[in-house]
């Protein structure tokens, strides 16, 4: 962007004697950026622009926009004075108000770049609630848990969100995510992952741990295990979910760095007695495959039901 912003702020400089307020710079440089402008297109056609059409009947939409009813029987003094009202109710409301976009500075906090760019990665550009591509919308990184109900700015608590999914998530939620920040904390008595020696621990995260198997299927076998004592990946939060995903991406890497005779791997998480879960605390197994380690591979993880991996 420095293509864009450098040259911007030295017209705003040229333009101005030389010298400009870094508000006023600050606003000249968002002049220029698409995404914002297409944040308030969208906050105008759908909030605004809705209630003073449908429900005040004050404007009304038009192809380019919106217009004003009755403009055109309004003379110059009452066009000042409507203006002049206007401005007061702004500086009413800013006066019992400060601020009143704070709560946006607190839930959203500062997100640097390369993680912004590797949350948008991850999410192949993608608007991770309607799918839409960032070519069509400009993508926003947004906490998943805000800031202000406990999140953290940690990647696992992170979620690429275009601007109409942003705009309507906000920082509320129906779900209380006080409560949701309290039980990343379960843990059960008794449970061996929730119990995990310190020692056998060989990578973790803010929501997630991975071990060694102890009784691996191969060298290298890996268990992927969510802190929080809960049963199957069903009923994992979506940062839990980012957080396995990641260090399961990690660990595949250090896997392959150490023995580059793996060629594959099969990924598989027990969900539920019925399909073999013995412990009842959600954990998904990473295992390395290498060349001729069974005669036949084909059909990989469909040989949990014995007889049916060959189709």
């Amino acid at each position: 962007m420095s293509h864009i912003y450098q040259p911007a702020m030295l017209i705003k400089l040229l333009s101005n004697g030389g010298r400009a307020t870094t508000e006023d710079i600050a606003k000249f440089l968002a002049s220029f950026d698409r995404s914002q402008i297409e944040y308030y297109e969208h906050i105008t056609k759908n909030m605004v622009g809705r209630v003073l059409s449908q429900n005040r009947k004050i404007t009304k939409r038009t192809p380019e926009g919106f217009s004003l009813i009755g403009y055109e029987e309004l003379d110059a003094k009452e066009l000042e004075i409507l203006i002049a009202s206007c401005e007061e109710k702004i500086t009413e409301f800013l006066g019992k108000r400060k601020d009143p976009w704070g709560h946006r500075r607190k839930s959203s906090g500062y997100i640097k770049g390369t993680v912004k760019y590797r949350v948008l990665s991850r999410a192949k550009f993608r608007c991770e609630l309607c799918g839409v591509t960032a070519e069509d919308r400009a993508l926003e990184v947004d906490h998943i848990v805000p800031r202000n109900h406990g999140g953290s700015d940690s990647e696992e608590n992170l979620q690429a969100l275009c601007y109409t999914c942003n705009a309507m998530k906000r920082d509320t939620d129906d779900t209380d995510f006080r409560r949701v920040k309290e039980t990343y904390g379960d843990r059960e008595a008794g449970c061996p992952f929730c119990e995990i020696p310190t020692d056998r621990v060989i990578a973790e995260n803010e929501l997630a741990v991975a071990i060694l198997d102890a009784y691996p299927v191969s060298e290298f076998h890996t268990l992927i295990i969510p802190k929080r004592h809960v049963a199957d990946y069903f009923s994992l939060y979506q940062p839990e979910r980012n957080a396995v995903q990641a260090l399961m991406e990690s660990r595949r890497i250090e896997v392959l760095s150490e023995d580059p005779s793996v060629e594959g791997f099969n990924v598989g998480i027990n969900a539920g007695e019925a399909a073999g879960q013995t412990v009842m605390h959600c954990h998904v197994h990473l295992i390395p495959r290498r060349a001729g380690d069974t005669p036949d591979p084909a059909g990989g993880i469909r040989g949990v039901i014995p007889g049916k991996q060959k189709y």
